[in-house]
This record gives structure tokens, sequence and C-alpha cells, in this order.
């Protein structure tokens, strides 16, 4: 071997030190982690990996630089900012997927972790469906710490029961039960769009409904068209679906209508299953959970992560605690109060609640298609304009100009209509 291929592979075996085994010396000083986790459930998840963290690396301060917001939508404007301006922090909460790749690994703003990836043996824990979202060209970017579903209906135990309801299966059965529901006193539906994402989170599981997996994925591709009539189906069940919903929908965030839920004040809801976690930390065990209707045997999923990006001021901190995210304990702490299940498939499952042991059961058989509100089926800028629209659809709900509106924006992404 020439002494040129020696440098070569001395150099790499450094790298591949440096990114595997931080935790050989004595770490100190602090790491800024930023999220937007500051709900019920996900504050606590949170807290449960920085406990694991100080345990480890007590010199260590950690800052919680959390941005309240649910799905970010405020921490991906301050994030940008901080990353444009030459000030990222140490690491930040990122959807895996499109969010990821096209918003800050595509523009050279994150180093890759393929060598921590192998030196940890995550390759061989974590299912391919889950390494892909976080490769791009060869190498992976992100650590994924769970998989969360998007498509969930949860409702009141006990106010199904004790009006003689099941939990609907059809959109027809929905607005029956609703009806029912409405009858007696109780708010149907409840939802807080104080955040600007929610209604499009709903809209995105009302899409897979009238699409199915193929189709609805087809829409971020080009190969379902935005004219298509099941979008226009769908948008007439969203409008519908409205007539039913708290009135104070706009003054909530998700979270905190979900309180209706939990008084017996309201029966039903859509939303991803960072609810379980906040039904978990108010200690409420009456809910009841299914797949939105019409959207059985599919999984809306997405996948919370943390990368590194480049120029962070704490290199090797921030090393340490991608290797406590993707470790085994890590992802048994975090994931048993969030109510997402881990993205590793060695984990004790006995360790979680009903609802993530059924989550486990159907990530393994359903067919996964890719959320497009958080981040994993489409680019931010069409993320954005996506949801802009269903926000303003909400307030004045006309289909027509609303279809158009969703079609120019496919345009505009570059998916021709």
């Amino acid at each position: 071997m020439n002494r040129n291929k020696w440098v070569s592979l001395i150099v790499s075996l450094l790298l591949v030190f440096s990114l595997s085994f931080p935790a050989f010396a004595q770490l100190k000083g602090e790491i800024e982690i930023f999220s937007w986790w500051t709900a019920g459930g996900e504050a606590e998840g949170l807290q449960a990996l920085f406990d694991i963290y100080t345990k480890k690396y007590p010199d260590v301060k950690v800052i919680n630089a959390t941005v309240a917001g649910g799905a970010g939508t405020n921490a991906k404007a301050v994030l940008k900012t901080r990353m444009l301006g030459g000030d990222p922090p140490d690491t930040f909460q990122v959807h895996a997927g499109k969010e990821l790749t096209d918003t800050w690994v595509k523009t050279g703003f994150m180093e890759p972790l393929t060598d921590l990836f192998k030196s940890e043996g995550w390759l061989k824990v974590m299912p391919k469906g889950i390494l892909d979202i976080v490769s791009y060209r060869g190498n992976y970017w992100s650590v994924p710490v769970n998989i969360h579903r998007a498509n969930v209906l949860w409702y009141n135990k006990k106010v199904f029961k004790d009006n003689g309801l099941t939990p609907p299966k059809t959109f027809d059965e929905f607005f029956k039960v609703a009806d029912a529901l409405k009858a007696k006193g109780v708010i149907p539906f409840v939802l807080g769009t104080k955040d600007g994402w929610e209604a499009a989170h709903v809209f995105e599981t009302i899409l897979i409904a009238k699409l199915g997996a193929e189709g609805y994925k087809g829409l971020w591709t080009g190969k379902t068209k935005w004219s298509n009539p099941k979008v226009t189906e769908a948008l007439e069940i969203l409008k519908k679906l409205f007539t039913y919903i708290n009135p104070d929908h706009s003054a909530a965030t998700w979270d905190e209508a979900y309180q209706y839920i939990i008084s017996g004040k309201g029966a039903m809801s859509i939303m991803g299953d960072w609810a379980a976690g906040y039904f978990f930390s108010k200690g409420y065990p009456d809910f009841g959970w299914a797949p939105v209707p019409e959207t059985a045997g599919v999984f809306d999923a997405l996948s919370d992560s943390f990368g590194l990006p480049k120029g962070c001021k704490n290199r090797d901190n921030v090393i340490a605690f991608l290797r406590v995210l993707g470790s085994k304990e890590g992802q048994e702490a975090f994931n048993i109060k969030k109510g997402s299940i881990p993205a590793r498939t060695d984990i004790n499952k006995n360790l979680f609640p009903e609802y993530q042991k059924s989550c486990m059961e159907d990530w393994m058989k359903d067919t996964i298609v890719p959320s497009v509100i958080h981040g994993a089926a489409a680019a931010e800028g069409w993320v954005t304009e996506f949801k802009d629209v269903i926000s303003l659809f909400i307030a004045r709900p006309d289909i027509s100009t609303t279809q158009k509106a969703l079609i120019q924006i496919a345009n505009r992404a570059g998916v021709k209509q």
C-alpha cells in the first residue's frame, strides 16, 4: 500500500472514531437541542431523553431550546433564520423525508452520519422504510427517534358506550354518528386550528380515504391529478365535517381542544398519535382509537429525527446525543411517553401501552404512505402552500376555488397538472 493510501485510510479511521466514540472522552460544555415539543406527552418524552443523556454526560449542560407550535409551524421559521444566518443550533428536530433532504441536505447545511449508523449497528435494527427516508445519495443524514401514525380517529369510549355507538368505518357512518351525538348535546368532532396546520392534517387523511394509498402518493409525484373528482369529494367531506366542530376551534391549539374529549363534552377527533402521548400525560385512560374512516390498512407515516448541522458549536456533544436518540434505551424511554413507536425493531414491546402495541402491528402489515403536512411527502414550500390553502378553505369553504388553488401550487412545485 503506497503512502497516499495509508494517509487516506488513517483519515477515514479517525473520522469513524470521532463520529462513533465521543463518549470515550469526558464531554463538557453544553448542547442546545432545538425542537417544538412543548405539549403534554411531547415534553415528557423529550425530558426522558435528556435524563438519559445527562446521566451519561453529567458535565454537559442541556439547553432545551423549544419553540411552541404544533407540527413545528413556528419553530421552522426560527430555525430557517438561524441556519441561514450562520448560527445553527447544535441539533434540531426535523421531519424525516422531503423536509429534511430538500430543505437542509441538498442545500449543504448538514453533515452525513453514515459512519455513525454503521458503528452503532442501526442498519441492522432499523427497517428499510425508515432508513430510506433519512438517506440521500448514499448517505444517512439524521437519526430517527420514532415513527408516528397520522391517520388516527380518537374518541371518548364512555361517550360512545353511553350512546350505543361504534367507531365509524366510512364517512357515511361518521356523519350518522355525528348526527346522533349532536342530538344528545355532545360536540361530534373537536379540533384546534389556531396554529394553521391542523385542518390540512385532517384533509390529508381524507385524501387517503378517497384516493387510496397509491392515488394519494400520486398527488405528490404527478401520477394523480389534483383535478381528480376524488379530490373534490375529499373537499366536500372536509367542508361537511367542519359543520360538526367545536365553535372555538380557531382559538385553540390541537392539544387544548382535546380537553373536550377528556371532559366528555366532545366525542371524536382526527390527529396523529402524539394525541396518545397527550392523553397519557393527563392521566386519561378512557380514549379509543381506530383508523380514520376508509383508511384501514393504510399507515400514514412520519418520523421525527435529529441531525448534525455544519458549523454547530458543540459537535462532539451532538454526536453523543444522537447516539442516545438511536439507542434501544433512548427509543424505549422516549416513545412510551410520546405515543409513537420506536424506529428500532429490537425493542421490548411489553413495555408499551396497548395503543403503541397495536400500532407496531399495523406498521408491519399496513401499506405505508408518507405524510405531507409532516414533511415526508413533499418539499417544505409545497407543504406550506398546501397548509395555507386548506386553512383559508376552513374560513371560506369554496370547493371550486380551493381545488384550482391546489392545482396551481402543484404546478409551482414542478408537478405538472
